[in-house]
């Protein structure tokens, strides 16, 4: 199960000298088991902060985040990141690094390649199970790191804007690869974009932050089925109104 409940959350950075900086204030949301959720908002709102907050990487100053129900405290397998940077091991093999987590988590070395390979299938990358890092393209790397975060099971997947670096073309067949991944395997899924479009081709809704201290300004609902035109006049409307929504915090007054 993969229901995320976040209740008056606020998170501030202390400073040696002067207040300390306010990065987010007061958020609340929920999201269902199941369900893919983008968020998106001015650049410094707090995206990543709030991703790392619910993947127990950064303790919230107050507040509280749950996972069906059980407070978040610091990381935990059940839920997994994946990062923009790749993050994986450049001397270890593609299966090496998918079955990292595993390993650390004590799994025998037969059964974690067994699941390593399940994954390794599951991202298409079975020919290149051998290689390294520096062996591969940006979209295949991210693969890697995608197979890794779902080898170990996790009830919600948490991504930070982890197409950012890529091409467009590449960027719009890896998020095409995702959904197929998430229809299969149905997980909760938090995605971290500065794209717009990006958040209205992948998500079932988007939350749209308020820049800094961010709070949640609107959850926007998304209701067609997938895959999505994005030349479509509904897709555009959508797309409208999240940029509306988030150049109108960005003016003096408003929030």
């Amino acid at each position: 199960m993969g229901g995320v409940s976040v209740k008056g959350l606020t998170k501030v950075f202390a400073r040696e000298e002067g207040a300390g900086i306010v990065a987010l204030e007061n958020v609340n949301f929920d999201i269902r088991d199941k369900e893919f959720i983008c968020l998106v908002g001015p650049s410094g709102c707090g995206k990543t902060t709030l991703l790392r907050i619910i993947a127990g990487l950064e303790r919230a100053t107050s507040g509280e985040v749950r996972i069906d129900g059980k407070e978040i405290t610091g990381p935990d397998p059940s839920r997994g990141m994946v990062f923009q940077e790749y993050s994986l091991f450049p001397w270890k093999t593609v299966v090496g690094n998918v079955a990292f987590g595993l390993e650390m988590r004590g799994v025998p070395k037969d059964r974690r390649l067994s699941i390593a390979d399940e994954y390794i299938r599951l991202v298409g990358l079975e020919q290149f199970r051998d290689s390294y890092p520096y062996e591969l393209s940006g979209g295949m790397r991210q693969r890697v790191a995608i197979a890794r975060a779902l080898a170990n099971d996790p009830d919600v997947l948490l991504m930070d804007e982890p197409f950012g670096a890529l091409d467009a073309q590449t960027r719009n067949r890896m998020q095409k690869e995702l959904l197929a991944l998430w229809e299969k395997t149905r997980k909760t899924i938090v995605f971290v974009t500065h794209s717009v479009d990006e958040a209205v081709y992948l998500s079932d809704r988007i939350l749209v932050l308020t820049p800094r201290p961010g709070t949640v300004h609107e959850a926007v609902d998304v209701p067609w089925p997938r895959p999505r035109d994005r030349t479509s006049t509904e897709f555009a409307t959508i797309r409208r109104h999240v940029l509306r929504l988030i150049e109108d915090g960005e003016e003096p007054g408003k929030v």
